[in-house]
């Protein structure tokens, strides 16, 4: 079994390992970065002081950094512990007083004895026309003044984590890291005019100034390079090990899927098309299946999907459909049955739901391979379900489930093809750092007869205008979705807002209001929204839990209030529930304001494109890539050095390294390719270092 190289292991101990910090301290640093050593490294200074300005007493500027030389003159410690404890001290210009609230007269007579001579570094203020400093950062002796940097890191913080405490971790860290083997190409490395990773490492931990702070800096790009080499070299292993797995032909008659195209009641798109032909083309050939198939909102991912999974049909195996939540799975179900049912196939939806003789009974056909076709939630990777001859295996909203669960579904059967469908569109940057593994088909065109939306917006002050608007598009048998805003990082005070609103418009509308929102337990959420399709409900009051899947084609009004809080991703996945029937559409983005500059920007590109792709790139401009798609809960590699907003072109060449370095040493055996299992091991790709057969 493949290990950890011995010179990484001082990076792996835990952070209590490091002077000063103690159980209390430990619970605070790892917060902000994390509970090994090596987290340390990662989290790069965001600021930094300047120590260099040495002014004389009179010549500091009130309000001010300085770093000045003062000779002690005299302690006034306080009778009332409520009054300051003040040092005065002087030079030959003036008089300053160094102030301390609460002060410990035993340690602030041991630092500054009276009649010597020491350096003070903090913020000047003037009281009463006199200078003073607060609580000063340092207090040194010339010797020890030698060892101060005149620029200081600032770094993240939490609550009872002071700057000092910080950086002395953060800089014992450093000092542990080796110098390890150059796994970088000599020539590359010379071409970018970068350093060694330990040179790089001490420069981006000792920033001179503002713009040693700009991820540009070549420094930071070499430390980003290297993440990004470890994340594309991980994916390209990963993908390797899978294509390695040889697959099997699949080929169908066709005979199925003609059935299914009769009964459309439109064209195929020219880009579903193509679509179909690559997926056959994986099919048919002995490698494995691993594609990704993205698309908008309302593409037709799941026709793709079905006409692929008929494929593996008419060669007599099985297919699955997994989504991440009921409300998806069971719209897939509702999509794909109709048209099934005129292929004269059999399918079956499953859920955790499930119980009892529904549940077995389904389970026993999926078993003897008399049920060709299941839909269902997560309860597909149950260790019971056992399928006869599982071929494909469909995945939707991918980035809703980490790589492991992908592999976990295609092990349900021998060989598994595995196809995943997204609806968020992925900058290209994005699906190279999540998706690396995959081969890519887009869907690029709208399905025929689909009306653009009309897209507004509007401040939160006209709510009774817009609601008057909407009584009179209800009057004329129009369906609207209402949905709440997103109320700080809580779901509880989600609902309250939803509930509030629902009830505001309960008793503004004539009309049948409804409420779904993510507590409601899914039954209760079912009937709201089968109420709803079937028009006995004519507005629905949401939260986000609409976001993904919902199809009610007569549905034609989409508010989203305070549209400012919501990412452009989401703006866009939610205005696509309209727009999906023949009838016109409307969208409208209610403000609070005033905005700032990305609110603003954001519902700009709302107003301009309707085009998925176009809105994830200026997403990933607008926001940087670590809050996309909510990272922390996607699965997806949160990047700690690397940042894709401006590291793109990084990536790319990353990207590119990863393949030949793979197609040239693909068990990584030569020097170089030990060094970088070296680096693999440095970011935590480990899963990745196991997969090489000798390692």
């Amino acid at each position: 079994m493949a290990q950890r190289p011995d010179i990484l292991f001082p990076l792996f101990v835990q952070i209590r390992t490091l002077k000063g910090v103690g159980p209390r301290i430990e619970k605070l640093v790892e917060r902000v970065a994390g509970p090994k050593i090596v987290d340390l490294l990662w989290t790069l200074p965001t600021g930094v002081i300047d120590r260099s300005h040495r002014p004389q007493i009179t010549a500091a500027q009130d309000g001010a950094l300085a770093t000045i030389t003062v000779r002690v003159e005299q302690h006034q410690v306080p009778r009332n512990p409520r009054v300051p404890y003040r040092v005065r001290c002087s030079d030959e210009t003036g008089v300053i007083d160094l102030v301390f609230f609460r002060g410990d007269k035993k340690y602030l007579q041991s630092v500054l004895p009276v009649g010597e001579t020491r350096i003070v570094s903090g913020k000047v203020d003037y009281y009463r026309g006199e200078p003073q400093m607060t609580h000063p950062d340092h207090i040194l002796t010339e010797e020890e003044f030698a060892d101060l940097p005149p620029y200081e890191p600032v770094y993240p913080l939490t609550a009872g984590l002071t700057q000092k405490t910080m950086a002395k971790a953060v800089g014992q860290a450093v000092d542990r890291a080796a110098d390890l083997p150059e796994w970088q190409d000599a020539s590359w490395l010379k071409q970018q005019d970068w350093q060694n990773w330990l040179a790089a490492l001490r420069e981006a931990h000792q920033p001179e100034a503002l713009s040693s702070l700009d991820p540009l800096t070549p420094a930071r790009q070499r430390l980003a390079y290297d993440e990004l080499l470890a994340n594309q070299l991980a994916l390209g292993l990963v993908r390797a090990r899978m294509k390695r797995l040889s697959g099997r032909p699949i080929k169908g008659t066709g005979e199925l899927r003609r059935k299914v195209i009769a009964a459309l009641p439109f064209e195929l798109t020219g880009s579903q098309k193509q679509a179909m032909e690559e997926i056959d083309a994986d099919m048919a050939s002995d490698l494995r299946m691993l594609r990704m198939l993205q698309g908008d909102v309302g593409s037709g991912k799941t026709i793709v999907a079905l006409l692929a999974m008929l494929n593996a049909v008419e060669a007599g195996a099985q297919a699955a459909i997994m989504a991440p939540t009921e409300i998806l799975a069971r719209q897939h179900y509702e999509t794909v049955q109709p048209l099934a049912e005129a292929a004269g196939v059999g399918i079956a939806l499953l859920t955790g739901r499930d119980k009892g003789k529904v549940r077995d009974g389904i389970l026993t056909h999926v078993a003897d391979g008399s049920l060709p076709i299941l839909i269902g939630t997560h309860a597909l990777f149950q260790e019971d379900v056992a399928f006869k001859d599982l071929a494909i295996a469909v995945v939707d909203e991918q980035h809703r489930f980490g790589v492991h669960q992908r592999l976990a579904l295609s092990g349900k059967g021998q060989l598994t093809d595995v196809l995943v469908m997204t609806a968020t569109p992925i900058p290209r940057t994005l699906t190279l750092t999540i998706y690396g593994d995959m081969d890519n088909s887009q869907l690029r065109d709208k399905p025929a007869g689909r009306k653009p939306i009309e897209t507004r917006v509007m401040p939160s002050d006209r709510l009774e205008d817009v609601i008057a608007h909407l009584q009179k598009a209800l009057d004329a048998g129009a369906r609207a979705y209402w949905v709440c805003p997103l109320v700080e990082d809580s779901e509880a005070l989600d609902v309250t807002a939803a509930e509030e609103r629902y009830r505001h418009l309960s008793a503004t509308l004539k009309g049948k209001v409804g409420l779904v929102h993510g507590r409601m337990k899914g039954p209760e959420k079912d009937e709201v929204m089968h109420d709803f399709q079937t028009g006995r409900l004519n507005v629905l009051v949401a939260t986000t839990v609409i976001e993904v899947g919902v199809n009610v084609p007569e549905a034609t009004i989409m508010i989203i209030e305070d549209a400012e809080r919501f990412g452009l991703a989401q703006l866009h996945q939610l205005r696509g529930r309209v727009g999906r029937g023949d009838k016109p559409s409307s969208c409208l983005l209610l403000y609070q304001g005033p905005l700032g500059e990305t609110a603003k920007a954001r519902l700009k590109i709302m107003r301009e494109t309707e085009d998925g792709f176009k809105i994830a790139e200026e997403d990933l401009r607008l926001r940087g890539s670590g809050e996309l798609l909510g990272t922390r809960q996607s699965g997806m590699p949160v990047f700690r050095l690397a940042d894709l907003s401006v590291h793109g072109e990084l990536l790319a060449a990353a990207r590119d390294d990863a393949v030949m370095i793979l197609q040239k040493d693909p068990e990584l055996e030569s020097d170089r390719g030990a060094a970088l299992r070296t680096l693999l091991y440095l970011f935590e790709r480990d899963e990745a270092v196991k997969r090489l057969r000798s390692g």
